[in-house]
């Protein structure tokens, strides 16, 4: 396997040129050695049928997602960059990444778990994030002066994608943050770090999430942005239009607001099947 050396230079000028980072070179140089190594011949003169054979044999080593595809883009940075070979490039297919639905809880599941955060500054953080369909690091993120209660709004300044929207500031939550705020007393973030200067770390809300699943007894894995997947799911099922949600979520696609639909148990409840439509004659006896 010595002519692979060459190839390597090669392949590692190329990638410095385009001011790939040393921990990605070191990465595609691996993958691209690991798949010559697989058939114990030099990768040029390896082909797509190949590849294929390669990407089935990744399958079944139970490689992730992502480690799949570390190795497909490198492959394609090699024959594509390095050989020249562009027609190539699109006949390697990266994998698509498995999409799960959210993990759906209960009203009282929802309370159960809330009510077992012993900290009042994270059980208020959680509520917030529930309440309002927050993303974890727009829960951290929120300033005293976001919690507008004379219009029972909440301003997201720069949230995903570096815009800014309002949430509604539900009562029942405003009655909870001003008693947090009267024992707490925040100067200026809401949800302050050990440094008052400083937010929040959002690992400290994602490991009380961790502690309170495990003390509340529930099985289901529970991270904030479950609490935020719950918050849209329960709207839809209480009757709240996609299009609504999709805006207090932050949502530039309605697509992405859509696939709560495939967990209301209440929206699918309520669909008649046209079997029902059906008048069906009685059946003869047995």
């Amino acid at each position: 396997m010595a002519e692979i050396s060459p190839l390597r230079r090669r392949m590692v000028e190329d990638m410095q040129v385009r001011n790939l980072s040393p921990v990605t070179q070191r990465c595609y140089v691996h993958a691209v050695a690991k798949f010559a190594r697989h058939f114990n011949r030099s990768p040029d003169r390896l082909g797509l049928s190949e590849i294929r054979a390669y990407q089935i044999h990744l399958t079944t080593t139970g490689i992730s997602w992502a480690g799949f595809n570390v190795a497909v883009c490198a492959l394609r940075f090699f024959y594509g960059i390095t050989l020249g070979r562009t027609a190539m490039v699109e006949r390697i297919p990266y994998a698509r990444k498995r999409r799960q639905l959210p993990v759906i809880l209960s009203a009282n599941e929802v309370a159960r778990f809330l009510s077992a955060v012993p900290s009042l500054k994270h059980r208020t953080a959680l509520m917030t994030a529930y309440a309002a369909g927050l993303r974890v690091s727009e829960v951290v993120h929120l300033k005293l002066t976001d919690i507008d209660s004379s219009r029972m709004l909440i301003r997201l300044e720069q949230g995903k994608g570096g815009r800014d929207r309002y949430i509604m500031l539900s009562p029942q939550l405003l009655v909870v943050l001003r008693g947090y705020w009267r024992e707490a007393r925040p100067l200026h973030w809401l949800f302050p770090g050990q440094d008052e200067s400083r937010p929040l770390d959002a690992s400290v809300l994602q490991w009380a999430c961790r502690n309170a699943r495990v003390a509340a007894k529930l099985g289901k894995s529970i991270t904030v942005h479950t609490l935020r997947h719950n918050f849209a799911t329960h709207l839809l099922e209480a009757g709240t239009d996609i299009r609504t949600i999709q805006v207090l979520l932050g949502h530039r696609d309605l697509s992405t607001t859509a696939r709560y639909t495939q967990v209301t148990g209440t929206t699918i409840a309520n669909v008649t099947s046209p079997f029902d439509r059906l008048r069906l004659e009685e059946p003869p006896p047995a």
